[in-house]
């Protein structure tokens, strides 16, 4: 039988960021330092690991697209339950625990099981991976605005935001969505925007970081040959000019011609 946590339980939602260790905010090391467990997905970076104390557990729960160690029902049940015999449980969530992260629910279900919790927010890679690559979301002459999308529904089907997303003028970024690169091109060729520019990003801010520039008609055979298993996103539209090596795909494009 368990004996009774030191502190009372509580739970704190930690964005861990993109995937560089050094992405993570002061104020998410600062509850790693303090966990009693720590509940880590597939997508934070091991190195944050070695900030929690030695006593703290680490338990893998799993979270990327396609490859689900835990069903999200078993990641909220153990949220409660390790909170209740540890104490402090530390949810480290890639990106930004709100941001296709499905961290309101785990928020929701500790609090209706009477425990408190926190929220430190993450850099989201939506926004940190094409700044990264020196591409910015909006850009005066480029664009007004800019959406995030997933590419999966909860059925599996495409988002109907897609739809919409491939007549607007905005800078468009897709979270989850590289095993359906085709199919999302072929709706901005479908609007006539094939010559869109357009990015995919894969393990974005890490060493085994891969980008490719290309447009809307010809990035997705280029990125089906090239990438691995790792996370990705995609970015479409005219703010994709700014990358330095967009140059010099145009150049080698147009000479092709």
């Amino acid at each position: 039988m368990s004996s009774s946590p030191a502190a009372p339980a509580r739970v704190t939602l930690v964005g861990a960021g993109p995937g560089d260790p050094d992405l993570i905010t002061r104020r998410g090391l600062r509850a790693l330092a303090t966990a009693d467990v720590v509940l880590y997905d597939a997508l934070s970076s091991n190195d944050l690991l070695d900030e929690t104390p030695a006593h703290c557990q680490r338990i893998f729960v799993g979270k990327r697209a396609g490859c689900h160690y835990k069903k999200q029902e078993e990641i909220n049940e153990l949220i409660v339950s390790t909170a209740r015999e540890y104490g402090h449980v530390v949810r480290l969530k890639g990106g930004d625990p709100f941001v296709f992260g499905r961290g309101q629910e785990e928020k929701a279900y500790a609090e209706a099981h009477g425990i408190p919790v926190e929220v430190v927010p993450g850099i989201s890679s939506c926004i940190s991976l094409p700044e990264l690559q020196g591409v910015a979301p909006t850009s005066r002459g480029y664009a007004d605005s800019f959406w995030v999308i997933t590419a999966h529904t909860r059925d599996g089907g495409l988002s109907d935001d897609l739809f919409r997303a491939a007549r607007s003028g905005a800078t468009v970024i897709i979270l989850m969505g590289l095993g359906r690169l085709d199919q999302i091109c072929a709706l901005w060729d479908a609007e006539g925007r094939g010559e869109l520019p357009a990015m995919v990003i894969q393990n974005g801010s890490r060493p085994n970081e891969k980008c490719w520039v290309g447009t809307v008609n010809d990035i997705a055979a280029r990125v089906a040959a090239e990438r691995d298993k790792g996370p990705g996103i995609i970015v479409l539209g005219e703010t994709v000019r700014q990358h330095a090596d967009f140059g010099a795909y145009r150049a080698i494009h147009t000479s092709q011609l």
